[in-house]
């Protein structure tokens, strides 16, 4: 049996067989004692290195620090200490370690020798030096806030664009308020409202859009989206938000807007006057049939782009701001049959059947002529999306505080990839083109700017190949 004073050094066990690099140090920096791991992580072989002292191992760069932190553990200023540091590997290629360093003292306190501890992070600090050369070069501002909402880290990108909505500095907390203002360009943004301060309340969003800067001429808009950062176990460990610079887009949507209204109204007044000339033709009593019916034919198509412009200066309303609604008693149920009674002729004509199902009245104060505008471009949408013998359907209900109208129709449906573009302005979708159905793209975009007007809320349901439902949920009164 072996005895007690032949059993194995514990120390010499950890050392020889640990996976980490492990030595012993002398005083004067020479190593004693190392493990095989350190001899494979610097390309010595064990003999070599206890030929060296850890000065000539180092990056010239780092060696100064290590120096210092090593004469202040040998003079007693601190135990220990712990370095980030670069070794230079046998064959001249550099090592990354996170080095662990312990002084070890003789039972009258003197020094006797140190203990090291080499983790090698060579693969994990290219890592950290590629994420950093990202997070520096991206023309993306980027922002790491704590879970305590302090700013921990931003890249220079940001931190360039600071200086506009905060030219007094910013304290590095979520919510500070300065120069930055809602779409409108005049409402300056609430704490609530700030995107560093929703991040930091748990909130993620995409697309958040805004101007900053005190000077309309200078202003800068921004789209910002947020993410949270969680620990292993789900913790929150805070948020990161990436701002993108949007200006350019913004400015060259305007002049867009402003070309597309421009224009618009310069063609009301010409149009105007050509529907009026084809209405007194219409009615000349010695217009041969055959003339009268190209005369007809013209009216339609004149009447197509009236329809056309008033829905393209609608949009430049909404665009300007300049929406404004009108607000009365009205009842809903005869707002919907009335909708549903001028689509019949459009619906019989595709094979369509409309349906409705209301209450016997239903009040609302609503612009009367809004909500009718909204049902008319829900109805035409479903009756031209809907097949032969397909259906539509319009329900009007009662909840608390609201009044919800839903049109269903039994048509072609929306892909899933498209159901949140569908209200954007000028698009047409997939099916829509497939089956050149014609429309501009502007009959929705009008719908959900007249909800929102309200203050109420539109949502959409489709399923390719079933049909689609728009639910249209308005306030009681005016919000």
């Amino acid at each position: 049996m072996q005895g007690a004073s032949e059993s194995p050094d514990p120390w010499l066990l950890t050392l020889q067989h640990s996976p980490i690099g492990m030595a012993m140090v002398g005083l004067d920096g020479r190593l004693l004692m190392v493990n095989p791991a350190m001899s494979e992580m610097l390309g010595y072989d064990v003999e070599q290195l206890t030929q060296r002292g850890f000065q000539e191992l180092t990056h010239p760069d780092d060696l100064d620090a290590d120096l210092a932190l090593f004469e202040q553990t040998l003079a007693g200023d601190i135990d220990s200490y712990r370095l980030r540091k670069r070794y230079l590997h046998a064959d001249g290629h550099v090592v990354w370690g996170d080095l662990s360093v312990a002084l070890v003292r003789g039972p009258e306190g003197d020094p006797l020798h140190f203990i090291s501890q080499v983790l090698d992070i060579t693969a994990a600090e290219r890592e950290r030096q590629s994420l950093e050369a990202i997070f520096e070069t991206v023309t993306v501002g980027l922002l790491l806030i704590g879970p305590d909402g302090r700013y921990e880290r931003m890249n220079c990108r940001h931190q360039e664009t600071m200086q506009l909505p905060f030219p007094d500095g910013h304290e590095g907390e979520a919510g500070q308020l300065g120069h930055v203002f809602h779409l409108d360009g005049h409402r300056r943004m609430e704490r609530e409202d700030m995107p560093s301060y929703r991040a930091t309340a748990g909130e993620e969003f995409d697309d958040y859009t805004y101007w900053v800067g005190d000077d309309p001429a200078t202003r800068r808009a921004f789209s910002t989206s947020a993410r949270q950062v969680r620990g292993p176990s789900g913790e929150p460990l805070g948020a990161a938000l990436a701002y993108q610079d949007i200006t350019d887009l913004m400015r060259a949507m305007k002049v867009k807007d402003e070309f597309v209204s421009s224009v618009s109204h310069e063609l009301r007044t010409p149009l105007t006057s050509v529907l009026g000339y084809l209405e007194l033709l219409h009615d000349n009593g010695t217009l041969a049939d055959d003339a009268r019916a190209q005369v007809q034919v013209v009216r339609r198509n004149a009447l197509r782009l009236q329809a056309l412009v008033s829905d393209l200066l609608q949009v430049g309303q909404v665009q300007e701001g300049r929406l404004r609604l009108q607000y009365a008693e009205a009842d809903l149920t005869a707002v919907v049959q009335d909708a549903a009674e001028a689509s019949r002729s459009l619906a019989s004509r595709h094979g369509v059947e409309i349906g409705v199902e209301a209450p016997d009245r239903v009040v609302a104060r609503v612009d009367e002529q809004r909500v009718r505008q909204v049902l008319d471009n829900l109805l035409s949408n479903a009756v031209k999306y809907t097949g032969t013998e397909g259906e539509v359907s319009v329900v009007l209900r009662e909840e608390p505080d609201s009044v919800v109208i839903e049109v269903s129709d039994t048509g072609i449906g929306i892909p899933a990839d498209e159901v949140d573009q569908v209200f954007g302005r000028f698009f047409r979708g997939s099916g829509a083109l497939e089956q050149h159905i014609p429309g501009t793209g502007l009959g929705l975009d009008i719908v959900s700017s007249i909800v929102a007007a309200h203050g109420g809320e539109l949502s959409l349901e489709s399923e390719v190949g079933r049909g689609s439902t728009f639910r249209v949920c308005l306030p009681r009164g005016p919000a």
